[in-house]
């Protein structure tokens, strides 16, 4: 948990941090770091770099292996402590506060950035740390398209390009589809601005046909954009009564991939349904990706 990562991150210093980059970055080539390539790359002499591992280890930044040979990885808190401490070095955020959402593949913090030259407010920005290799590889593989030709991948491989990913398609689509502004990316994190109003699915709208329109027509704007987020419903479209956002974008693809129109209309299908089931409000699928897809001017 962050809060735990917290507690420990003003313990850790620059010799600690280069530990942490030093398996990060070895990880690509060993399931477990060895001792050698870690002295190699640390330039530490031996007992200092044990008594170091063996401090990081208690405070669950490392987990080690005595089998087939001493080695090391990096844990979730050890990740999350560099994606921390890279934003703020960049001034990117200069305080973290609470946890404001958990799901199977991410968990979403407050966060606080300072105005520079000390004028004005703090900025209220949030902080999304990717979680894929909590759940199964395999499920993983399935569900994401740029994962399925990997025959091996770690947890930091598989959460790091997922907010990669994330992040450099927000950035391009921003500001022209309605979404959280992207303000920047380290690892497994994404730092952005927090998303307006609250969530479709948490919310009772007085006017649900008007917010279905503006639902599609962002669905129209990114579908003209080439892309298909993918994973659209309820629970990632934020609504206050400025309009709607949309969040949660790794599994967004482009027209090219060979399943874009059953995504597509799986996506529609997931608002439609939503609509008709809490507001009796019906709309026909087809009409419907017609208006999408840019077929038709107007949807009614």
């Amino acid at each position: 948990m962050i809060d735990d990562v917290l507690k420990v991150f003003r313990e850790l210093d620059s010799k600690d941090f280069r530990i942490l980059t030093g398996i990060e970055i070895c990880m690509k080539d060993y399931e477990w770091v060895p001792v050698g390539e870690l002295i190699r790359y640390t330039r530490m002499t031996a007992k200092d770099l044990e008594y170091r591992l063996s401090n990081l280890i208690d405070k669950n930044m490392v987990i080690g292996t005595r089998v087939p040979y001493p080695g090391y990885r990096i844990y979730f808190d050890g990740y999350d402590a560099l994606a921390i401490n890279t934003f703020v070095k960049r001034g990117t955020i200069d305080g973290i506060g609470d946890e404001i959402g958990v799901g199977k593949e991410s968990v979403v913090h407050e966060a606080l950035k300072e105005p520079e030259l000390a004028i004005g407010d703090a900025m209220g920005v949030i902080i999304k740390f990717h979680r894929e290799g909590r759940t199964s590889f395999r499920s993983i593989k399935r569900s994401r398209s740029h994962l399925e030709d990997r025959e091996h991948f770690s947890w930091i491989y598989a959460s790091r390009l997922a907010a990669k990913r994330e992040y450099d398609i927000m950035k391009e689509l921003y500001p022209e589809v309605s979404l959280p502004e992207p303000i920047d990316h380290s690892r497994h994190a994404i730092v952005m601005a927090p998303a307006k109003g609250h969530l479709l699915v948490k919310s009772r709208l007085e006017d649900p046909e008007i917010f279905l329109q503006k639902i599609l027509s962002q669905m129209r704007i990114i579908y003209s954009l080439g892309i298909i987020h993918s994973d659209f419903s309820e629970y990632n479209i934020f609504v206050d009564p400025d309009g709607v956002e949309i969040i949660d974008w790794p599994q967004y693809v482009t027209l090219e991939h060979p399943h874009a129109q059953e995504l597509l209309e799986r996506d529609l299908s997931n608002i439609l349904t939503h609509f008709e089931r809490k507001y009796e409000v019906h709309t026909d699928l087809e009409d419907a990706m017609i208006y999408v897809k840019g077929d038709k001017d107007k949807f009614e």
